[in-house]
């Protein structure tokens, strides 16, 4: 996978050789995105079977429940990860009554790939739809890194706008910086340099001043966990970018696949918010000095919760969804 860390500097390429490194990898955001995280466990998992020594297909699938767990613990919002570890696990659970451990091993790594090229078509379908919201000349602004980055390939939002652009609409992207670990600034910006599509970067807290002032059209968004009324979990800043733009009456699209969507879950309080290290927020330098004071202390949520209220739809590769989402998310989830 692509260290994601050493973007936009350095384009390295790292492999792993146990599932247990694969959920470090996700834990410490080599790999990020729910999409990617989604694959990474996948064959993280099908990784597991493989390093198994288990002979019967019931020893195989205790070291798999246990490699599961593990990798499920590695971040706890996105709601891929677990959706893709469940998928595998099911799998090895109904060939394991009638296959050998070695037939279920393969087996589990051609699903794993399976839910890797579907990936990849889910998000070009959503993009075709979320592409038919972007008209010609449209300035969007751009949350966190939704890109081919956090997929398989091509992108959930950010794959809307590489649509659009290649539709021929002349658009044009404010990218968030997406404190504190700068995804915009890193990631998003780096993949609208691999397109040549116009941008520029913007801070955080920006991004009212564009949409009062008519500069920015529409805002776009990932998810990493959709809740069954249309509440998103989303990167730290979505939820107050999302209340500027209904503010001004900009319309507001998330875009996520249906594995991202939670039907189990009524409202968005009842995601769990991932805090991450305070280190995120205080180690940050301006100009190669330490932005705040030895001994400070921090909280870094890594996510918040936009209320379905604030969204003008919701794009999956099923369509677009509006609302009332209670309603009309189960018909698209399929």
């Amino acid at each position: 996978m692509i260290d994601q860390r050493r973007l936009p500097e350095v384009l390295e390429i790292v492999s792993y050789h146990s599932h247990a490194e694969v959920a470090q990898a996700i834990k410490g955001m080599v790999v990020r995105g729910a999409p990617a995280i989604g694959a990474a466990a996948a064959f993280g998992l099908a990784l597991a079977g493989f390093e198994s020594r288990a002979q019967t297909t019931r020893d195989l699938l205790a070291d798999m429940e246990a490699a599961a767990s593990t990798l499920k613990a590695s971040r706890p919002t996105a709601v891929n990860l677990a959706w893709a570890v469940d998928r595998l696990m099911a799998t090895a659970v109904r060939l394991s009554v009638s296959q050998p451990a070695d037939e279920v091993r393969q087996a589990l790594l051609s699903e794993a790939q399976t839910l890797a090229d579907e990936d990849v078509a889910i998000n070009q379908r959503m993009a075709a739809h979320g592409a038919e919201l972007i008209a010609h000349g449209d300035t969007i602004i751009h949350h966190c890194n939704t890109g081919a980055l956090a997929t398989v390939d091509w992108g959930t939002a950010l794959g809307v706008i590489r649509t659009a652009w290649e539709q021929g609409k002349k658009i044009h992207v404010l990218v968030d910086e997406t404190r504190p670990r700068l995804q915009g600034a890193r990631l998003t910006a780096w993949e609208l340099e691999q397109y040549g599509i116009p941008y520029e970067i913007i801070s955080d807290n920006m991004s009212g001043y564009f949409l009062r002032s008519g500069q920015a059209q529409k805002v776009l968004f990932g998810a990493d966990r959709a809740a069954a009324n249309g509440d998103v979990a989303n990167k730290i800043g979505t939820y107050m970018l999302a209340l500027a733009a209904y503010d001004n009456s900009i319309p507001t699209y998330a875009v996520v696949p249906t594995s991202t969507i939670d039907l189990s879950l009524a409202h968005g309080g009842l995601i769990p918010i991932e805090e991450r290290d305070p280190a995120e927020v205080l180690d940050i330098q301006f100009q190669g000095e330490r932005v705040a004071p030895l001994g400070a202390k921090a909280r870094n949520p890594a996510f918040d919760i936009t209320p379905n209220r604030l969204l003008t739809g919701i794009v999956t590769e099923n369509g677009v969804v509006y609302p009332p989402f209670d309603l009309n998310l189960p018909m698209f989830v399929k």
